[in-house]
């Protein structure tokens, strides 16, 4: 799925309303999960680590036209070793993954028990899935794939993911104009109320789960960190070689 014009759709008045929505849940949340090493994926526009308490962090940029990161990479393939984050933050990148299911499959391999993923989605269930259906104009967002929340939840299920919470936002209809935006901002307050399934953007926090394994955790106060995150050539042959055959 392309997002050529992705900056200059966050822009616009629409793109600012979806910033501040997810950037607010984000923050929220980010706080509560604890670690060495976390990573935000896509949509870089947004700083949204800014409230995590993990030390440190990594940006990825999915697209080399887009705000630069510490990382160029497909979200199929990222260039990590296997059980080294934390914290994976996924921003519509399985909307735009030409493989959503296989980025799943890659979050698994690089978090670490009980590590936590994040996502944020178009939901095809409401005013922002109408518009997607009626008008695809092969601009962005609409040109997106507005996978279902229950697809995605069965998904990480199936990949042995324990499901921490999931929401909405942006109940707002996707307006381009700020003054309608403005109108339909008490939405927003009453929607989770009202219709809490009809939000156009769906956000869920998950946690990697390992049958048969006993968690042991580190001395917070005496763990060092080591480096070396991002994986060599042999080293990430070696991470594709054992998830050979895990489907």
């Amino acid at each position: 799925m392309s997002i050529a014009n992705q900056q200059e759709w966050l822009s616009s008045p629409l793109g600012d309303y979806l910033q501040a929505q997810e950037q607010s849940i984000f923050d929220e949340a980010v706080g509560d999960v604890f670690g060495f090493n976390a990573i935000q994926v896509g949509m870089l526009q947004m700083d949204l680590l800014r409230n995590s308490r993990i030390p440190f962090s990594i940006r990825a940029n999915l697209n080399p036209g887009q705000i630069p990161g510490q990382l160029l990479c497909d979200s199929v393939q990222l260039p990590l070793l296997s059980n080294s984050i934390d914290l994976l933050l996924l921003p519509h990148g399985l909307d735009f993954s030409t493989n959503p299911q296989q980025t799943l499959r890659e979050a698994e391999r690089v978090l670490v028990a009980e590590g936590h993923i994040m996502i944020t989605g178009f939901n095809p269930v409401s005013s922002w899935g109408l518009k997607h259906m009626l008008g695809k104009n092969g601009n962005y967002p609409w040109n997106s794939s507005f996978l279902s929340l229950l697809r995605v939840k069965d998904w990480l299920a199936l990949l042995g993911f324990e499901m921490v919470t999931s929401q909405m936002t942006c109940y707002s209809p996707p307006l381009s104009k700020a003054a309608w935006l403005q109108r339909f901002q008490f939405m927003d307050k009453v929607g989770g109320r009202w219709w809490p399934m009809m939000g156009g953007v769906y956000f869920i926090v998950a946690k990697k789960k390992v049958v048969g394994m006993r968690l042991i955790r580190p001395n917070w106060n005496k763990a060092k960190f080591k480096p070396s995150l991002v994986a060599t050539p042999s080293q990430k042959g070696d991470c594709q070689k054992t998830g050979e055959g895990q489907d």
